[in-house]
Formats: C-alpha cells, sequence, structure tokens
C-alpha cells in the first residue's frame, strides 16, 4: 500500500478483503451443468461493500489482491468505474484471479462454486505491505471473518485492527464460509452450519478480532460461530461482551436487530420484494450501514435504509452492479410505508 492523500484526504470507507470475479447464469432456475450463457461482475464481499458505499456517495477504497492477468485487470476497470479507489488492490502472480459460479433458484436456494485453489490471491495481503496511516485516518474500516482463515492475510487483518485501535467506526464483518477453514459444505460453503473442527479453528481468530472491531455484523450461523450463541439477543450479548460496542444480528426474512453498549436497541422488519438472487443482499446492507453510522442516523433509521438496500439487490440478478442509489432506497421505503 502506497501513501494515501494526507490531511482532508481521508477516506469515509476503507474495506479490506475478498475480491474475484462473479460469474452468473443470465437464466434463473437453470443449473451450472445446463448454463451456457453467464453474466461477468465484480464479486467478492469486502469488494461489494465497498462499491456499494460508493453508490452512496461515499469516498470508499479497498485493500486487496488478485491475479496478474485478465480477470485482475478487469477487476480493476470496474472498481474505478464504480468510483472505488484500487491504490491498494495488487497483483499477485503466483495465483489466479478467484472466479465464483452461482445457480439461482429462487426464493432461497442460491448455492456458490468457489474457485479459490491453490489459493487465492486476496489471502496474500502482507502486514508489511499496509499503509497503516490510512487504516487509522479513515472514518470507518471495514475487515472480513474470511480475511482470518489463512496467513499471512490474518496477521495482516490483525496487525491491520491492532493499528487501528478503535480508531473511528471498527467493522468485523463475520462473514463465515466453512470451506473456506476446510469445513463442511463441499464445494459451495454457501450453506449454513458446519462441524465443530472449522468453528474450532476459527473461533481464537474472531475473538482476536472482535477485541479490535467497535461493530459487528453477522447473520446467526456467523454469530454462531464468533460466539457459540445463536439466538439474536443472546448473540448480540455476547458480541458486545466480545469488545464491540455494537452488535448488529441479520436474521433474514425476520429482519435485523442491533444493540449498543450504551442499552439502545433496535429491531426493524425486512422490506418485502420479490427476490431474483440474494447473493449480495447482505453487502448491499453493510455499505448502506456504513453510510447511515457515518451520517450519524439513529439505529432504526439506520437499519430501516440498510434492510431496503439489501432488498433491492436480493430483487436483482447481479451483486456489485446492482448496487441501489439513495434515491432508489428512498422510493422502496416510501412504497413500503405507502
Amino acid at each position: 500500500m502506497a501513501g494515501h492523500d494526507g490531511p482532508g484526504g481521508s477516506y469515509d470507507l476503507i474495506t479490506m478483503g475478498r475480491l474475484g470475479v462473479d460469474l452468473y447464469p443470465l437464466r434463473a432456475g437453470v443449473p451450472l451443468e445446463e448454463a451456457d450463457t453467464f453474466g461477468k461482475f465484480l464479486g467478492g464481499s469486502a469488494a461489494n461493500v465497498a462499491v456499494a458505499a460508493a453508490r452512496l456517495g461515499r469516498r470508499t477504497a479497498l485493500v486487496s489482491r488478485t491475479g496478474d492477468d485478465p480477470f485482475g485487470r478487469y477487476l480493476h476497470a470496474q472498481l474505478r468505474a464504480f468510483g472505488v479507489d484500487d491504490r491498494w488492490v495488487t497483483p499477485v502472480a503466483a495465483y489466479p484471479t478467484p472466479l465464483t459460479f452461482c445457480e439461482i433458484h429462487p426464493p432461497d436456494d442460491f448455492p456458490l462454486w468457489f474457485y479459490r485453489r491453490p489459493k487465492a490471491p486476496d489471502l496474500e495481503i502482507r502486514p508489511e505491505e499496509l499503509d497503516f496511516a490510512a487504516v487509522r485516518a479513515t472514518r470507518v474500516f471495514w475487515v472480513t471473518g474470511t480475511g482470518l482463515c489463512e496467513e499471512p492475510s490474518r496477521s495482516a487483518t490483525l496487525a491491520a485492527l491492532q493499528a487501528r485501535a478503535k480508531a473511528g467506526t471498527t467493522v468485523f464483518d463475520l462473514d463465515w464460509r466453512p470451506v473456506f477453514w476446510g469445513g463442511e459444505g463441499g464445494a459451495s460453503g454457501a450453506g449454513g452450519r458446519t462441524g465443530p473442527a472449522a468453528v474450532a479453528a476459527a473461533r481464537p481468530h474472531y475473538a482476536a478480532a472482535l477485541a479490535h472491531a467497535t461493530v459487528a455484523v453477522g447473520n446467526a450461523d456467523e454469530c454462531e460461530v464468533a460466539t457459540g450463541e445463536r439466538d439474536p439477543h443472546a448473540a448480540a450479548r455476547a458480541l458486545l461482551a466480545a469488545g464491540v460496542e455494537l452488535a448488529v444480528v441479520k436474521q433474514g426474512p425476520e429482519g435485523v436487530l442491533a444493540v449498543h453498549r450504551d442499552g439502545t436497541t433496535a429491531e426493524v422488519p425486512a422490506v418485502r420484494v420479490e427476490v431474483l438472487n440474494g447473493l449480495g443482499a447482505g453487502d448491499a446492507f453493510g455499505g448502506a450501514l456504513c453510510h447511515g453510522l457515518l451520517a450519524g442516523w439513529d439505529l432504526e433509521r439506520t437499519l430501516t435504509y440498510a434492510n431496503a438496500a439489501g432488498a433491492l439487490v436480493a430483487s436483482r440478478l447481479a451483486c456489485s452492479s446492482a448496487m441501489p442509489t439513495h434515491d432508489e432506497i428512498t422510493t422502496l421505503l416510501a412504497g413500503a410505508a405507502s
């Protein structure tokens, strides 16, 4: 990572972690073995969150790595087109840019197939290459659980969090993908609960990240991995006990719960839409959550806005290119209220 822009040039949001190419069948309900046309999109949770916040007018940057290949060049072009600073996205000659295929079976079946072997370049982020001054200066810093699954990314993620020292808002997206930890779930790594060995491998690293974060965001599966608690309220209390100031527990169709250390609690329902592709909805939620936190909104308004952003992406095919604008979110919320 090279130097940042200096005084007055810090970012609203820097995200750190997964980046790759998503390939989606252009027809819903078609298994991969029968699909013959695909759309190509920028993907990866950290990248998508940065795109989502940029779409809402925030100044964002991504810390990640790609292969030194055509797909890597494509991702750089996409980041720039979306308004995300790519200065800290660097090539790794040894590994190809990862690909992710999905199947689309609305309303709730979206298996993922990750091609990230022998190793994904975004797991080659190294502590000595980080710009710690930029990490400290950004208003919101966002890291993910995937970044903890292998070295040197694990050490880089924890070093960035330690250097950040809870300055501003530091978000830990629990982002549980069991296949990245050698867990159950087959090639997809998309699904829910997993075996105890993968959880046991992950939990100490999750605890270390939580100790340096101010906000934790996750669904029931992810909270269970991080804390052992699956009930939303119990999970929120456990996340607060682990060191964060704000626990955000996503509950899918049941909405979202947020609990602050000061006792403030908000629980808002999901925004109902016709789901086309649920992948990426959580990343849209994350970018909009950052937007609300940066704006200083209260918890209920922030969660309602973030839920609407996630719902809009769930109603669309893609992830990154589907991230909504502020006007689209407010229009959806106005219609839901009428």
